[in-house]
């Protein structure tokens, strides 16, 4: 099997199908079995998000926390560093092999599953998880474009049909709705869950650092957070081959970057008013938690 996704064939665009009552495509089910009875340690940290909600953004965060600036950071890619625990491409592998077969302690491991679907042994040993929420309009937009150049993902179809999609949750891991506020119910039930948004993230990343490092149990001098805070920020990301997907070959460049824009209020750009009002709309339905805020500027 190997492990060089540079090498990868590009296949046809996967269907979307019902998997337990979320969509989902056969590259993040054809591993159900193995992902199910992933074997977890209680030190390990998992990362869980909505898709393009700045999971690569906030695993990159950990790792450097953890890690620091090595060797393995500018000659490992980041979804080796932090695999993704689902993710089965034949001539790529599998998340689950490769979490099993890291070599750092802790594991950092990565999952869009919505809550439900997050393996068993992951509450039993009682791990740690940092859930990452962005506002639902950025959400969309940053996912189209990455669907516009992800082969691995089904066929976005134009902008005004790709809304109305998200808005009915026929998306890959489902429904915005459904995986945000999933997850901040149960962290309302286990408290191992550290509830961050992107936009807070983005307003200030030196507070989300502290609040990490508080919620880990890390001490870091203020020197180091700040070597945290610009290693991870976005334009440097952006430039770093270890860290911005450009060696995947499912991924077209030229359609647009996996790293895009990585702001607050890029929908502004995307959405008509008619489809702004249809939205807020239907978003208003959905969102019934109160205690659950998202901001669309800063």
């Amino acid at each position: 099997m190997s492990s060089d996704p540079s090498t990868m064939e590009v296949p046809p665009r996967p269907e979307l199908f019902d998997f337990h009552g979320v969509p989902m495509t056969h590259y993040f089910t054809d591993n159900w079995e193995n992902v199910q009875n992933f074997q977890a340690r209680p030190d390990d940290i998992l990362i869980a998000t909505y898709p393009k909600a700045g999971t690569t953004w906030v695993s990159y965060i950990l790792d450097l926390l953890y890690f620091g600036q090595t060797e393995r950071q500018r000659s490992v890619p980041i979804f080796e560093r932090v695999p993704f625990l689902e993710v089965h491409f034949l001539s790529f592998g599998s998340g689950t092999e490769l979490a099993d077969n890291l070599p750092t302690s802790p594991r950092l491991i990565k999952t869009h599953f919505p809550v439900q679907f997050v393996p068993k042994s992951f509450w039993q040993q009682n791990c740690r998880m940092v859930y990452v929420a962005r506002n639902a309009k950025d959400n969309l937009v940053s996912y189209f474009h990455f669907d516009r150049m992800n082969m691995g993902q089904p066929e976005p179809g134009d902008w005004s049909n790709y809304v109305h999609r998200f808005m009915e949750g026929k998306m890959v891991w489902g429904s915005w709705y459904d995986h945000v506020n999933g997850w901040w119910k149960k962290k309302q039930t286990y408290p191992k869950i550290h509830y961050m948004f992107y936009e807070d993230l983005i307003e200030d990343t030196g507070r989300e650092i502290d609040k990490l490092c508080s919620f880990l149990g890390l001490s870091r001098s203020d020197e180091e957070k700040k070597r945290v805070a610009g290693g991870s920020h976005f334009d440097n990301m952006k430039k770093d081959n270890m860290a911005n997907y450009s060696t995947i070959k499912v991924m077209d460049f030229k359609i647009s970057p996996f790293m895009r824009k990585g702001k607050v209020g890029d929908w502004k750009n995307h959405f008509t008013v008619s489809q702004n009002e249809q939205f807020d709309e239907d978003y208003k339905k959905k969102m019934t938690d109160l205690t659950l805020k998202f901001r669309t500027e800063i």
